[in-house]
């Protein structure tokens, strides 16, 4: 039977129909897959410009099912549910990615970095440190110290804060003697607490060589070396700060006329706060120098003195209370009126988040901002 090289000849032409055919709807498809990417990925960032972000979230998880293995959008997306506090679920995205074989060292590195701030903003401070700790050596290196840092200062860990602080000192990322200064302070507050004066003494000393300039050392100084008895040594330490911070000095007034007194100083206490009065006036040192002036004939004076050179009226009140007003009656309304009103000037306020304290703060309890709390009262800024 012979073969009959018709349908050969006939099959060609179909075959290659049907291929080129195939071929097409191939590209088809990826030409539809690719253009669905992109644009749930553009209308994600839409989304998300315009503050929508329960639509940008459904947006980008669209376009990571379309392209699972586009490392931007996983990290997007897990950006996206740590701002909106979903953090189970942003770690679970952050640990897909580093879970992946085909991710750069650098990418990877970001991922960690991710992770870390997931934990972080979770309150998850253990884990938080773990992650943190395996960015030493990376581009995230400094970011990474400085989030540790922040961990160890609110978990109060201040013998790894010195620690950190230090190496960031060393890497010339600006001055940490400061905050070393208070780690310092913090720990000496801790040995006194346990009874180990003579270790808070050295820390304290060692905090003051550190930051001449700052101010707490040198205070904490004069109230533990009071607290020993040594009054003496304590007023030396509060007439040192008045050379080195002469600004701090009305958070240190009463301290000082303690000293004065329990060291029979009082005339060279009030001459030292007469001379800071006269360059930088403060209620709290008038408040001082009224108590030590006991030559006068009325130390309230000084109160007089204060309201010619700003209208305070703390001062005020503080004047008028000696004052007889008419009856007594009427003089006890106005001072406790008087008294009401001060309340609010009395206080301290950080000048980096607002917060309001009737107590000065070295740290600010609301944004843990340090040495952001003016030496003077909100009346007198």
């Amino acid at each position: 039977m012979d073969f009959d090289f018709t349908w050969v000849l006939l099959g060609f032409p179909i075959a290659f129909t049907l291929g080129w055919l195939a071929s097409r709807l191939d590209l088809r498809q990826l030409r539809i897959e690719n253009r669905q990417a992109p644009k749930a990925y553009f209308r994600g960032l839409n989304f998300l410009l315009n503050e929508q972000q329960d639509q940008a979230i459904d947006a980008f998880i669209e376009a990571v099912q379309n392209d699972p293995d586009t490392s931007e959008l996983h990290f997007a997306l897990g950006n996206l549910f740590r701002r909106r506090g979903e953090y189970e679920r942003a770690v679970r995205v952050h640990e897909h990615l580093m879970s992946r074989g085909d991710l750069t060292q650098t990418e990877r590195d970001r991922a960690q970095h991710a992770l870390a701030l997931d934990f972080l903003k979770a309150g998850l401070l253990d884990r938080a440190e773990t992650a943190l700790r395996k960015l030493e050596g990376t581009g995230y290196e400094e970011e990474a110290r400085l989030a540790l840092l922040s961990i160890y200062e609110r978990s109060r860990d201040w013998t790894h804060a010195t620690d950190i602080a230090a190496k960031l000192d060393s890497a010339s990322h600006g001055s940490f003697s400061n905050r070393q200064a208070h780690y310092l302070c913090e720990q000496a507050v801790s040995a006194a607490a346990s009874g180990d004066t003579g270790q808070a003494l050295d820390s304290l000393q060692q905090a003051a060589a550190m930051a001449p300039a700052s101010p707490r050392p040198l205070i904490d100084l004069a109230k533990l070396q009071t607290q020993l008895g040594h009054h003496a040594d304590a007023f030396a330490t509060l007439r040192r700060l008045e050379q080195t911070a002469p600004q701090a000095l009305p958070l240190a007034a009463g301290l000082l006329v303690n000293i004065a007194q329990q060291s029979g100083q009082q005339t060279a206490a009030l001459d030292l706060l007469k001379a800071n009065y006269a360059q930088l006036p403060s209620i709290d040192v008038v408040e001082a120098i009224v108590k030590l002036d006991t030559a006068s004939a009325d130390p309230r004076q000084w109160y007089g003195q204060h309201l010619e050179r700003e209208a305070s009226l703390v001062a005020a009140a503080k004047w008028i209370a000696g004052e007889k007003l008419g009856s007594e009656r009427e003089h006890s309304m106005v001072q406790r009126a008087l008294d009401q009103a001060t309340k609010p000037l009395m206080r301290y306020r950080c000048a980096a988040c607002g917060f309001e304290a009737t107590q000065h703060f070295w740290h600010c309890p609301g944004c843990q901002a340090w040495d952001s709390y003016p030496a003077r009262r909100i009346e007198e800024l």
